[in-house]
């Protein structure tokens, strides 16, 4: 199958919207697809051969799961490689457009479980709500 890729553009400088998606205190504020779900915890070792771990859940605690994966490749403020526990690839590029325009670009291997188009609007959904938290704190 091929990866799946979005983007959006983000009105704040490449540094803070490197920061936000990066730092576990901002991850936890954004990192959802729905308001019914949160993120109430989040660890990162961003260097290459660090692991990254996000829990994922349901407000009502009905359902979660961890968000895990390792890190390939980190070029700062540029690009970000990393893979999941299930070998699927995923690349975040960040792209300056000017000091205080950056637009964020996701590549990522689906999965086979759901359709393109759920995957696709999931984790676009989840880019959305980081791009707002950012333009709003």
């Amino acid at each position: 199958m091929d990866p799946i890729k979005i983007d959006i553009t983000i009105l704040a400088p490449i540094e803070k919207v490197w920061n936000y998606f990066n730092e576990p205190k901002h991850i936890t504020k954004w990192n959802f697809a729905h308001e019914s779900w949160q993120c109430p915890s989040s660890e990162n070792d961003l260097k290459v051969g660090g692991k990254f771990k996000n829990r994922m859940e349901a407000r009502d605690k009905s359902f979660g799961f961890d968000f895990e994966g390792v890190y390939d490749e980190i070029i700062p403020h540029e690009v970000i490689k990393y893979h999941m526990e299930d070998g699927r690839k995923v690349e975040v590029v960040f792209d300056k457009i000017d000091e205080n325009t950056t637009k964020v670009i996701e590549i990522f291997d689906p999965e086979k479980q759901n359709s393109v188009e759920m995957q696709r609007d999931g984790w676009y959904a989840i880019l959305n709500n980081f791009h707002k938290y950012v333009e709003n704190h």
